[in-house]
């Protein structure tokens, strides 16, 4: 089971998993949710290597590993924490 914290808070994740509901249920605002308004930008403060490689549309938008769209990303395993 992996964990998310974003603003210290808490919820676990089951490994492999998007994040996105999670990080809804953790006060991250969503928009369009397919990766292409950049509402829910999170700042990746620990444990980028514990998230999914960049989607297609993250690279669109530009983004790189220390910012990530919370929609678009999966958590493989361990502890991700977030900044919003």
């Amino acid at each position: 089971m992996a964990k998310l914290i974003v603003e210290g808070q808490e919820k676990d994740v089951q490994d492999g998993e998007g994040i996105k509901d999670a990080a809804k249920d953790l006060g991250v605002v969503f928009g369009c949710e397919d990766g292409l308004c950049g509402t829910c930008m999170v700042e990746v403060e620990e444990g980028a290597e514990n998230l999914t490689e960049l989607t297609q549309a993250e690279k669109d938008m530009g983004v790189d590993d220390k910012n990530r769209l919370a929609c678009q990303c999966k958590i493989k395993e361990g502890t991700v924490k977030l900044k919003y």
